[in-house]
């Protein structure tokens, strides 16, 4: 869990330290207080650009001198670690990790800390482009699996790279592009891979959960099916520079989701339907991460109990309890009454 949190001059909080137990830590006030803003500061301790995938330069406050800071203390069995992360106002999009006081990469981080999130903004997952379900499968796998981030980063330069070179005139440096090709088959094979066992896994944990308020989901991996992607890349290069990308490999995937009782696609479900399948994939996917890792995630839950009835907030809430830190945000406290007294809470108030 994050036992302390500090924000510095990040989004609408010139300053703010957090105290945060086990359990649940209970962010309400008013819209515009700045609850989700905490939770993106939370966020960016996971890889990756954060819930909001935000420009680094958004998040400084805007009246501020320009740079921000986030720092926490993560409490293990073994002991505290201290992280901190932000920028400076001389390189406001140039971004800082430091573990333990010692500057390194931001994917370092997924070493120390598992995190998942559900913002209003993913309700209509199922319903969007296959790029924004491959951003949430990523982030699934990445829990499981956290060498992921650094395939899927070189995977993107490598293909980056390829595509510049199939759009310059003349005749490509063909020796440069099968480097990058076997770049982008060498981690693209890892991160398919890695995908592949990720929903496996899941798709049989979400099998045995029983039917209750939050409907189960199926899940399955389509496009992209594997093979030899050098070749492939390699006799498509024509097709490729005409089109300006590159129409095989893993970046064509995307994750299927099926409501299981209905036998009907996640897409075509009701608005409730999809959020109440979301739900249910990340409460089985928090178990298979605390199963695998012996630890649970810290789960950053915006927003969500704002549309469940009472009856569901109450088993929403009584499925996270005991499962890790879960910092959840609602404008009125009686939301949370089902909690009890065991949970941080804290009163935001102000308006951004």
């Amino acid at each position: 869990m994050l036992s302390r949190l500090v924000l510095t001059d990040f989004r609408n909080h010139p300053e703010l330290a957090i105290a945060a137990g086990p359990g649940f830590v209970v962010l309400t006030g008013e819209n515009g207080a700045g609850k989700t803003n905490i939770l993106e500061a939370v966020s960016l301790f996971a890889p990756g650009r954060g819930l909001r995938r935000a420009a680094l330069g958004e998040m400084a406050r805007s009246s501020g001198p320009g740079g921000f800071g986030v720092r926490a203390e993560l409490t293990l069995p073994d002991g505290d670690v201290s992280l901190a992360t932000g920028t400076q106002a001389s390189a406001p999009e140039r971004r800082i990790v430091r573990i333990q006081g010692a500057t390194t990469a931001a994917t370092a981080l997924g070493e120390w800390v598992t995190m998942l999130w559900l913002t209003p903004a993913m309700d209509r997952l199922f319903a969007e482009a296959a790029s924004e379900r491959r951003r949430f499968l990523d982030r699934l796998t990445l829990a499981l699996a956290p060498g992921h981030a650094v395939h899927a980063n070189r995977y993107e330069a490598a293909m980056r790279a390829r595509n510049r070179l199939l759009a310059d005139e003349g005749v490509p440096d063909t020796g440069w592009l099968g480097a990058l090709e076997a770049q982008m088959a060498e981690h693209g094979q890892a991160m398919a891979a890695a995908r592949a066992e990720t929903v496996a896994a899941l798709a049989e944990r979400l099998r045995h959960v029983p039917e209750g308020p939050f409907a189960r989901a199926t899940l399955a991996l389509d496009g992209w099916r594997g093979g030899d992607l050098a070749a492939e890349l390699a006799a498509g290069r024509a097709r490729d520079a005409a089109a300006g990308r590159a129409l095989a490999g893993p970046h064509r995937s995307d994750l299927v989701v099926t409501h299981a009782a209905k036998q009907q696609a996640a897409a075509l479900c009701s608005t409730g339907e999809q959020k109440a399948l979301l739900l249910g994939i990340v409460l089985a996917h928090a178990d298979l991460v605390a199963e695998r890792t012996g630890r649970a995630p810290i789960l950053l839950l915006d927003e969500v109990a704002a549309h469940l009835d009472p009856l569901r907030r109450a088993a929403l809430f009584d499925r996270l309890a005991g499962r890790g830190q879960v910092w959840i945000t609602g404008t009125e406290p009686a939301l949370f009454d089902a909690i009890g007294t065991d949970a941080t809470r804290i009163a935001l108030g102000g308006q951004a």
